[in-house]
């Protein structure tokens, strides 16, 4: 499978809703769907009509936005629910059923034969209905392969436009998950989506590695919140396929990552984490000297990403001891100041003599700066005249 073919279903209004400091009103879910349409994602997956009468309405309203990306609602897989997610207008439903001995034995209590028949059921119902219909099972990293394979092909046999594979827990690594999809993907003729929780830090791997294999969605969330760690984060999967290729991320509008991170982190109440992908406040800093050197002189000898093709900005950090003059001579040429290079070099062990001694901030140099620049110039006049 290429992996110029994906699509991103975005969860924050689904998956993400379940962060403990999500609880968003109707009014700031328009803005972020509107947002994230924007963006350019495919998809936008909303929370079950059956969470509550404003999931409900919630899942009305946007399905009549007029949005450019599908509309998908998650829910159960049952007949009451399918019916409920029908009811609300939106472009597809995405059921989903546990099919782990954890999930079996502690909540549903079904045998994987019934599992079968239920989603048969189900997945035939919303078939007729015309909507996109995703068939998933729940925690399937701990699933027997033999019993999942068997739920999938048998939805796969009624038509479903697509299965879904569920790290639910976040136990998987990129080569079981390359090995779960790639193996599915010769068994069976429907897309495959693949949602991954991030308990142990490797949604992003564990999302490109399912590309690779032949997955075809990945579901995401902004900021990667949702349920205890979260899943996928949307910017740290952009930033991935970027560094790929960036040409497999030119459909969408990349500059508007830095406004949904903000701005979900304020919905929220969290901070944008400061080694965020692409976003962080440190993402395109470089302090080291001989990292300055390079940067200045080419920036992709440290920087894999391209902050202006993300409307971000590159930060050289200069007030500190491991400074370097080249980075110290770029801070003079952005005040506009000259200064010869001896100069510079000399103004370079002043800093770093002073940061050893206590701490510099940025205003501290700019201030050697300008009083060397005042004090060549007037070296200068009184040498002319």
């Amino acid at each position: 499978m290429s992996l110029e073919s994906f699509s991103i279903i975005e969860s924050t209004l689904r998956e993400g809703e379940q962060f403990v400091n999500a609880f968003f009103s109707t009014a700031e879910k328009i803005q972020i769907a509107t947002l994230l349409d924007a963006f350019g994602v495919e998809y936008l997956e909303l929370t079950s009509p059956l969470a509550s009468p404003e999931s409900y309405s919630d899942c009305v309203t946007i399905a009549n936005l007029g949005l450019s990306a599908k509309i998908l609602t998650h829910t159960r897989c049952t007949l009451e629910d399918a019916k409920k997610a029908v009811d609300t207008g939106v472009d597809g439903v995405d059921v989903v059923i546990g099919t782990s001995s954890y999930l079996r034995d502690f909540s549903h209590g079904k045998s994987i034969d019934q599992i079968i028949d239920i989603a048969s059921e189900v997945v035939s119902y919303l078939l007729s209905q015309g909507v996109e219909t995703r068939f998933s099972t729940e925690d399937s990293l701990r699933s027997d392969s033999g019993d999942i394979l068997r739920v999938y092909k048998a939805v796969d046999d009624l038509g479903v436009h697509r299965v879904g594979i569920a790290d639910t827990v976040g136990v998987g690594t990129p080569m079981q998950i390359y090995r779960l999809v790639s193996n599915l993907r010769q068994e069976i003729k429907a897309d495959i989506e693949f949602h991954g929780h991030n308990d142990s830090g490797c949604a992003v791997a564990n999302a490109y590695a399912a590309l690779e294999g032949g997955a075809t969605h990945i579901d995401t969330s902004v900021l990667g919140i949702g349920e205890r760690n979260g899943i996928t984060p949307l910017g740290g999967l952009i930033a991935r396929l970027y560094a790929t290729d960036k040409n497999l991320v030119k459909k969408y509008n990349l500059p508007l990552l830095n406004k949904l991170d903000h701005l979900v982190a304020r919905l929220v109440q969290v901070d944008v984490p400061f080694n965020n992908y692409i976003t962080g406040f440190a993402s395109f800093t470089h302090k080291a000297g001989i990292h300055a050197k390079a940067v200045l002189n080419n920036p992709e000898t440290y920087e894999i990403l391209n902050p202006e093709d993300f409307g971000m900005s590159r930060y050289i950090h200069v007030a500190h001891r491991l400074t370097g003059w080249n980075a110290v001579k770029n801070r003079a040429d952005q005040l506009g100041l000259e200064l010869s290079d001896d100069a510079v070099k000399y103004l370079t062990r002043r800093i770093k003599e002073k940061a050893d001694n206590g701490s510099m901030t940025l205003d501290d140099v700019d201030e050697l700066l300008y009083q060397a620049a005042k004090q060549e110039n007037t070296a200068e006049e009184v040498a002319a005249a």
